[in-house]
């Protein structure tokens, strides 16, 4: 299973468990992006590295966690020698885990043995159970920040977390999100959202400037410049959370380039499932999203734009 399937799976496997519920979750979708507040800096503490758990199982997407990671790990501070964040990954057991792209992973702690974090980082993944979920929700309580990348909002979300709040993920997910968790106001278009001690991003390479944005809230902005610079980081994404504005607006079907109307990706209509509507062809992805689709296929703007 390749990168894409991971993260779309994700967001499959959760919608097709979860009720739809089409006029809020329309809404939720298609939310605008307004200026919210300006989260409050952050603290290190007095003494010692800022605790980072990476929160892991099978189909972990390697650059959602290992761009944080690196992000992390490079932060220079002035007159300290010792680092300013210290990383570890943890879950359901210590066992070895395959990322995706095949990577295998030996966790540090499971949830059972994991120190306290000040920061965790969830990647997009297609095996966080219970275990997870309530290991998320306990930790979250004095946190300085829970942290989603591209689809691990779908995980974020099952803990009830960003109940009420604004969140993203990646692109592809949108009105997956919108409809599998309507409590959720989905800002199309962000490269990142912050809310209290949430914050969530788009996809994939987003988890980069979501960790620098944290890394200017605990330390600076010029802190942040500087380990970017360090990275040869080019993006300048964590310097505006609106910056995915190419992703905002809904794609429009045409007859030339199909594309999956569940989460918006091209497909090849030569071997893709697909579905008859209104005398209009609709092409998928997976099967997951075709019946998606055929259970309510009002719930998703190509089907109304035809």
């Amino acid at each position: 299973m390749n990168r894409r399937q991971v993260l779309q799976r994700a967001a499959a496997l959760t919608v097709s468990g979860a009720p739809f519920m089409a006029a809020r979750a329309s809404r939720a979708s298609d939310a605008s992006s307004p200026q919210l507040a300006e989260p409050a800096p952050l603290r290190p503490p007095a003494t010692g590295p800022i605790p980072v758990a990476v929160v892991l199982s099978r189909g972990a997407v390697v650059i959602d966690f290992c761009g944080p990671w690196e992000v992390f790990s490079n932060v220079a501070t002035t007159g300290h020698e010792a680092p300013a964040f210290q990383l570890y990954t943890v879950a359901e057991s210590t066992a070895p885990l395959r990322a995706s792209g095949g990577l295998q992973v030996v966790p540090d702690f499971s949830f059972a043995t994991a120190p306290a974090p000040r920061v965790v980082v969830i990647p997009a993944q297609n095996g966080a159970g219970t275990a997870a979920l309530e290991w998320l929700l306990h930790v979250s309580r004095s946190t300085d920040l829970t942290m989603s990348v591209c689809t691990g909002a779908f995980v974020l979300a099952r803990t009830g977390l960003l109940n009420g709040k604004s969140a993203t993920t990646h692109h592809s997910a949108y009105t997956e999100l919108a409809m599998a968790f309507p409590d959720i106001a989905v800002r199309r278009g962000a490269r990142f959202v912050e809310a209290g001690n949430l914050a969530t991003a788009g996809g994939l390479s987003s988890g980069i400037d979501l960790s620098l944005r944290v890394v200017e809230r605990y330390f600076g902005r010029e802190v942040a410049r500087q380990t970017a610079l360090y990275m040869e980081y080019q993006g300048q994404g964590w310097l505006d959370p609106n910056s995915n504005q190419a992703f905002r607006a809904h794609r429009v079907l045409s007859a030339g380039q199909p594309f999956c109307p569940v989460c918006e990706m091209d497909v090849d209509p030569s071997h893709a499932p697909h579905s008859r509507l209104r005398g209009q062809t609709y092409y998928f992805c997976m099967p997951e999203h075709k019946a998606a689709f055929d259970s309510a296929p009002q719930k998703y703007p190509a089907a109304m734009a035809s």
